[in-house]
């Protein structure tokens, strides 16, 4: 058995916004807002603003569980909400954070503006201490997303008015938890965690705000279940002064850990999808005389993730990757889940047939989804949206977007490779343009720059100009063609000089890439689609018994390949017009779960570990 985290979510009402680093109080401003559309982005200031409707945080509009349900095209949307002023005792702060804003957000509390943000995928947090008053409080949040801009990251976000193809409708506004705490003067701002494994290691960087005192010490407990692993304290250097002073309010250190040696007892302590052990933090920030000034949790994971030939390591063992790709969509709340139950309910359902991993597609999900990743075991894939223009404009929202996720997620352990861009989108000329080359080969290297510890995969799909990962997509429904355009003979003679899976050249680097692990990052997408169906598919089959042979052979096709590092079937669920999903859009199987579980990994259900068993327990008792 596995070392077990402590439980902090058996309710699933108290669901932490940022679980790498939480607090005890939290306030969340979730529920009904004042709302307004500004179709035209015509409005400047709040006073301009007729409030007509109200709206559910953190639904957009575009969702029924918003309250709203306005497909419509607008480029800009208005939020207002009252709030009791918390208590603050003498030096402490108030922080107003935001999780999401799609796309470009600017808040006002009480009449003053606070905070400018861009970005509709990442997080941002405002100190509004100074703008606190007596009585009630009131902020305001306009949100720009202009619905025809092509040159941000928007993911599958339709730009016309009603879905067509792989596009879904649009998400504006807030779509993500809005919430507040109360901090001390000075606090722990972030925390990052890097596993070392060759070293039996972890990693730890912390950053503090505010003026830290003379002798300021950060305290670090770490448990595994209830093995004490850790006890120790690092002193800060440069004390009594800001924490924006040269190295003030840092901690940098490696936190050695006793090997057990035998692999029987590094097994238990080591994080994989079978046997996701989690190590608990606790972590006090105290002045010279032993004062707490700020308490938080968090938790890390002691594995690694490597690319060996053409093989995926985990824990310095070769796994076979079993992928599938999830959209992150629900039918009435669109990107936004709609509760922490079912980021449980989607992880225990792609564990339960069969798969290992999820390859988050064109979205940056929720930290909570991520949380429960971690704690339930499970491989993601994190990809950007794409944007669809190639301008100096887009250029610099990627980058600047793409920093901010990876700095938001580089800590969680289920996170295996980074992909900054899928199928050549928003580069569409590479084969033709050194420019776009170049982008796509800067941001691999940026990438690796800020994580040297994940496998990074440049341009998923084809035209492979950087990357530790050669991902092919290949919608062939012919499962004895597949076989033989992936055995390993083809694979050394002829796959990247002559095989053009969806008409495109595999890579466009030298030969020296061939070595590298080759996964099938898109395949399948048979649709099962009865008769005067609006809905499509890669393929399609009328029946679900039809669609369990055809995806039994296909799998059956696939999974023998030595010369595949792993898969990524497509897809998890229908999503609205695209009806690949293995499950319908309710999360109903299709198939009965076993039947998929056997042809995905020849087995049926992995042996799980007793705190995911528990979980599927709870869960059921949920859904009764």
């Amino acid at each position: 058995m596995g070392f077990k985290s402590r439980d902090r979510s058996d309710d699933f009402a108290t669901a932490y916004p940022r679980p790498m680093l939480q607090r005890q109080d939290w306030i969340s401003l979730n529920g009904k807002w004042d709302f307004a559309i500004d179709k035209s982005a015509e409005l400047t200031s709040p006073q301009q603003v007729a409030w007509q409707q109200t709206i559910v945080v953190p639904f957009s509009p575009e969702t029924t569980m918003s309250g709203i349900a306005d497909t419509s095209f607008y480029c800009a949307v208005w939020y207002r909400r009252h709030f009791v002023r918390p208590t603050l005792k003498e030096g402490e702060r108030l922080i107003l954070h935001f999780s999401a804003v799609d796309y470009a957000a600017t808040v006002w509390v009480n009449g003053l503006e606070v905070c400018q943000h861009e970005g509709g995928y990442t997080p941002f947090s405002i100190e509004i201490t100074a703008a606190i008053t007596e009585g009630m409080q009131q902020v305001v949040v306009r949100a720009e997303d202009d619905p025809a801009d092509l040159e941000k990251p928007r993911g599958k976000q339709d730009w016309r008015l009603e879905p067509h193809s792989i596009w879904y409708p649009r998400t504006t506004g807030i779509w993500q938890t809005v919430w507040m705490e109360v901090v001390p003067a000075v606090f722990l701002e972030s925390v990052r965690w890097t596993s070392n494994l060759e070293r039996w290691e972890i990693g730890l960087e912390a950053h503090t705000d505010g003026r830290l005192p003379d002798g300021a010490v950060l305290f670090v407990t770490m448990r595994a279940g209830e093995q004490m692993l850790v006890q120790d304290s690092y002193r800060f250097v440069g004390g009594g002064v800001s924490a924006s002073s040269l190295s003030a309010g840092e901690i940098h250190r490696r936190i050695a850990l006793s090997d057990p040696g035998i692999d029987d007892f590094r097994n238990d302590l080591l994080w994989s999808p079978t046997k996701p052990s989690i190590i608990d933090i606790d972590l006090e920030l105290r002045d010279g005389t032993g004062k707490v000034l700020d308490r938080a949790t968090s938790y890390t994971a002691l594995r690694s993730i490597a690319v060996q030939g053409d093989r995926f390591l985990l824990n310095g063992r070769p796994l076979p990757l079993r992928l599938v790709l999830d959209q992150g969509y629900w039918q009435a709340s669109g990107q936004t889940a709609p509760n922490d139950v079912a980021f449980v309910r989607d992880i225990l359902l792609v564990k339960a047939m069969g798969f290992n991993g999820v390859r988050k597609h064109q979205k940056i999900e929720d930290r909570r989804f991520l949380y429960w990743a971690d704690h339930l075991g499970l491989l993601v894939w994190e990809e950007m949206p794409s944007a669809y223009r190639y301008t100096q404009r887009s250029v610099e929202r990627l980058t600047h977007e793409w920093i901010e996720v990876v700095k938001r997620d580089w800590s969680h352990p289920c996170i295996v490779s980074w992909v900054p861009f899928n199928e050549s989108w928003g580069v569409p000329d590479l084969p033709d343009s050194p420019a776009q080359r170049h982008y796509v080969q800067a941001l691999y290297h940026l990438t690796k720059t800020l994580d040297h510890t994940r496998p990074v995969i440049g341009n998923d799909g084809w035209e492979s100009v950087a990357t530790d990962i050669i991902g092919i997509h290949d919608y062939d429904d012919m499962p004895e063609r597949i076989a033989q355009r992936y055995g390993i003979d083809v694979v050394e003679a002829r796959l990247f000089d002559f095989e053009r899976p969806g008409g495109r050249i595999l890579r466009l680097s030298g030969k020296d890439a061939e070595r590298q692990p080759i996964v099938l990052t898109e395949f399948g997408g048979i649709a099962l689609r009865r008769p005067g169906d609006a809905t499509w598919g890669y393929s399609s089959c009328r029946t679900p018994e039809e669609l369990a042979q055809r995806y039994a052979a296909l799998l059956a096709a696939v999974r023998p390949l030595s010369a595949l590092a792993g898969f990524c079937y497509t897809q998890f669920t229908d999503t609205y017009q695209e009806a690949n999903g293995l499950l319908y859009a309710d999360r109903t199987p299709k198939v009965p779960l076993d039947e998929i579980a056997l042809a995905t990994s020849g087995s049926f259900r992995d042996e799980e570990d007793p705190g995911v068993l528990a979980w599927r327990k709870r869960l059921m008792e949920l859904q009764r």
